[in-house]
């Protein structure tokens, strides 16, 4: 199969993040077994999902894997011109959903591994796909993990999310989490005898602008990424039943993105010290059934630009990129590189047609990843 009619099969599958993907992970079994390449499936908890990973060539460590994650987002609400899982063609562009962000990526390695079986290689290249890359990166540490218990272990890590084939050796990371605000209620025009969640809620969102704030103000002018800093921000929030009652609920969530290096933990903890500090005690204070409860719902590591980094020096070579390219939203290039492993994120498409209606890919993007993965091919033979 040539990498357009791979992906136009990949975009068949339905793989919206709270949907299975398992009837895609299975055509990708028969497919990897059609040519002699045994595959290990990685399924999570709930048994409706799973990562596969598959090494082509010699049991020896020193390979480089190839990942992609397998989900897409939803298409709900979404103007679409054609039926969004039945790719299509038109000026030199394939649309669908996935086919940017990043089946275009698994579709090439996919459609690539005839070649890849048939060569020669003195190291080997470990495809891996995930799962739930979209709503927190959750299928790619149990994927990651597995492979390098099973071995051999790679050398590298190429994460191919679109890039227009551009070396990316940097991004941030995110922490997701949510608030959760119990008051107290009482008549408005009682309001000395009532506690409002959303009042309380409001001070917590306030320190937490106050901290993009000083972090705007102490950003460092050589930072490559835009903005350069780390930024707290709260995009959800709800609470209340009425103008002339106290709120007894509110609840919000938030979302830190994190400079690499810049780990969730310390800001996560300022927070509740803020809450146990500042705000909690004049609450209970009024009434001890007040609470302040922090979720922590998802955590997704950012990939640090590396010094002498392994994949680095090997994609620039197979790319003639020489730019430096870092990007403000996360992959699971942190988590690859997390667990040791030298990472870059180098990948066919724009994310500037990510998550977007009639999302495309442009064909001659798919020939560039193609030939990239040929000269990959030549230097590990």
């Amino acid at each position: 199969m040539t990498p357009r009619e791979m992906l136009k099969k990949l975009i068949s599958f339905n793989t919206v993040s709270d949907r299975s993907n398992l009837e895609l992970v299975s055509y990708v079994e028969d497919y990897l077994a059609s040519h002699g390449v045994e595959s290990v499936r990685v399924p999570d908890e709930t048994g409706t999902k799973a990562a596969l990973h598959a090494r082509i060539g010699p049991p020896i460590d020193g390979g480089v894997v190839l990942s992609a994650h397998t989900d897409v987002v939803p298409v709900t609400g979404q103007n679409w011109s054609s039926d969004p899982f039945s790719a299509w063609e038109e000026d030199g562009r394939l649309y669908g959903r996935g086919s940017a962000d990043m089946k275009g990526f698994a579709a090439t390695v996919l459609a690539k591994v005839p070649d890849f079986v048939a060569a020669d290689l003195k190291r080997p290249i470990h495809v891996a796909l995930s799962y739930d890359e979209e709503v927190g990166c959750f299928g790619a540490p149990p994927l990651v993990r597995d492979l390098l218990a099973r071995g051999p272990r790679p050398r590298f890590a190429i994460v191919g999310e679109p890039t227009n084939m551009k070396v990316v050796t940097g991004h941030k990371g995110i922490a997701v989490f949510r608030t959760k605000v119990r008051g107290h209620p009482a008549h408005s025009s009682q309001l000395h005898r009532g506690v409002s969640a959303i009042s309380a809620a409001a001070k917590l969102i306030t320190w937490l602008d106050a901290r993009t704030a000083e972090n705007r103000a102490a950003a460092d002018p050589d930072c490559p990424f835009e903005p350069p800093y780390t930024t707290l921000h709260s995009g959800v929030i709800k609470g209340g039943e009425a103008h002339n009652i106290t709120a007894q609920n509110c609840e919000f969530v938030t979302d830190i993105r994190l400079l690499p290096g810049d780990g969730a933990e310390r800001w996560i903890a300022a927070y509740k010290s803020f809450i146990e500090t500042d705000v909690l005690p004049d609450m209970l204070a009024i009434s001890t059934d007040c609470a302040i409860s922090v979720e922590e719902l998802a955590y997704v590591p950012g990939l640090s630009e590396e010094t002498d980094g392994i994949a680095e020096a090997e994609v620039r070579r197979l790319t003639g990129d020489n730019g430096r390219h870092v990007v403000v939203y996360a992959t699971e290039g942190g988590i690859f590189q997390e667990h040791g492993l030298s990472t870059v994120v180098c990948g066919p498409g724009s994310i500037d047609q990510a998550h977007q209606a009639d999302e495309f890919i442009e064909l001659a993007e798919l020939d560039r990843c193609a030939g990239f993965l040929d000269r990959l091919v030549t230097g590990l033979s």
